[in-house]
């Protein structure tokens, strides 16, 4: 096990060392005349009470020439649609409708029907954007061929703690994974919290048709229509700090953990070789983690050797997702990434478990309640 467990450390070490050079240092967006196109950002949202201000303000500083934005209730119960009524009522070309639908994907699909604009962009009510985000985000659309653009999300940090540290460096790890999936014209994953594409393109493809049943996914099945249809280069991701969308960190563990189930289910469903091997991968490689900590304890050469694989194991993590975080001006210490590296072997085992045990609920509904 000695021998497997080298080979293991080494070949990890090469591919941590391989990952971070596909992650630009600093990706330059190349300055254009302003997209001619009419744009339209649709934002869905269900119980956001507590949000609704902190959302307003974001809407206000997002800086786009005629802009059309459109925030769509899904079902609220908590006062939302009335209370953003009111904070967005002195805003220019801001709509706020109610979806007729139950689900996220209702309430786009109504919101995009209603939309004025030939580029959708969407979001979620709990983040917050850059003012130029839109301008940036859109510009490779000065291409015909490009259909979809995704750009990059992270958890927004609420204080010093080492759980918000977690969250944020595994939002890194995503951010990564979904930058070399674009770069091998196999696109995995994006988020919805953070995308643009084509009205024409999403009619095409029949829009969220063909998943209602899935309680998230919004995004990454939409983006699997995408490169179905068009082809894989018709699909771009940006990696860039002038795009980065901050989404809000969860407040304890048993939210994470549900909310990463939620997010796990929709793979089940892709029915893809790609998605289920990538799944399965890393699934087993955390096995093995975990497994080295049977296998050596027992004398000081066993434990010796063990704290020689997981220190490998730390660097590995800190060279990769390191730069990502600091291109994305995510600067965070050594000791985060220690904690994390030792946590989420654990963590995914959990997650990975759970997917398959446990049904979760999202906002106070269930899978079974999330059909158009």
């Amino acid at each position: 096990m000695f021998s497997f467990y080298l080979l293991w450390c080494l070949g990890y070490l090469v591919l941590h060392a391989w990952l971070s050079y596909q992650w630009p240092p600093k990706h330059q967006l190349k300055a254009r005349a302003p997209l001619p196109l009419k744009t339209s950002l649709i934002i869905p949202f269900r119980n956001e009470r507590q949000n609704a201000p902190r959302l307003a303000l974001e809407i206000r500083k997002i800086q786009f020439p005629d802009l059309e934005i459109i925030l769509v209730d899904d079902q609220s119960e908590d006062g939302s649609f009335e209370i953003l009524s009111e904070l967005m009522e002195d805003v220019r070309g801001v709509r706020l409708l109610k979806s007729p639908g139950i689900g996220k994907k209702a309430a786009l699909s109504h919101g995009i029907s209603h939309s004025r604009g030939a580029l959708i962009v969407t979001s979620d009510a709990d983040c917050s954007f850059p003012e130029n985000w839109i301008e940036k985000l859109s510009r490779p659309f000065q291409h015909s061929a490009i259909q979809l653009v995704a750009g990059p999300v992270v958890a927004s940090l609420r204080g010093n703690s080492v759980f918000g540290k977690f969250q944020q460096i595994e939002w890194l790890s995503i951010l990564l994974l979904t930058q070399v999936s674009f770069l091998r014209k196999q696109p995995l994953m994006c988020s919805g919290a953070n995308l643009a594409f084509r009205k024409k393109a999403f009619e095409e493809v029949g829009g969220y048709l063909g998943n209602e049943q899935v309680l998230s996914g919004d995004d990454e099945f939409l983006l699997k229509k995408m490169v179905s249809y068009y082809g894989p280069e018709s699909c771009v991701y940006v990696p860039a700090r002038e795009v980065l969308v901050a989404t809000q960190a969860q407040t304890s563990w048993t939210d994470l953990i549900r909310q990463r189930i939620r997010w796990a289910g929709k793979w089940k469903s892709h029915q893809s070789f790609s998605h289920a091997s990538y799944a399965l991968l890393a699934f087993m490689s955390q096995g093995v983690w975990i497994g080295s900590l049977v296998v050596f304890v027992g004398d000081w050469h066993g434990l010796l050797f063990l704290l020689t694989i997981w220190g490998v194991k730390i660097l590995a993590e800190k060279l990769s997702l390191g730069r990502v975080g600091l291109s994305l001006g995510q600067r965070l210490e050594v000791k985060d990434y220690i904690f994390t590296s030792l946590i989420h072997p654990f963590y995914v085992l959990g997650v990975g478990l759970g997917t398959l045990f446990i049904k979760v609920k999202w906002k106070g509904r269930s899978q079974e309640d999330s059909l158009i």
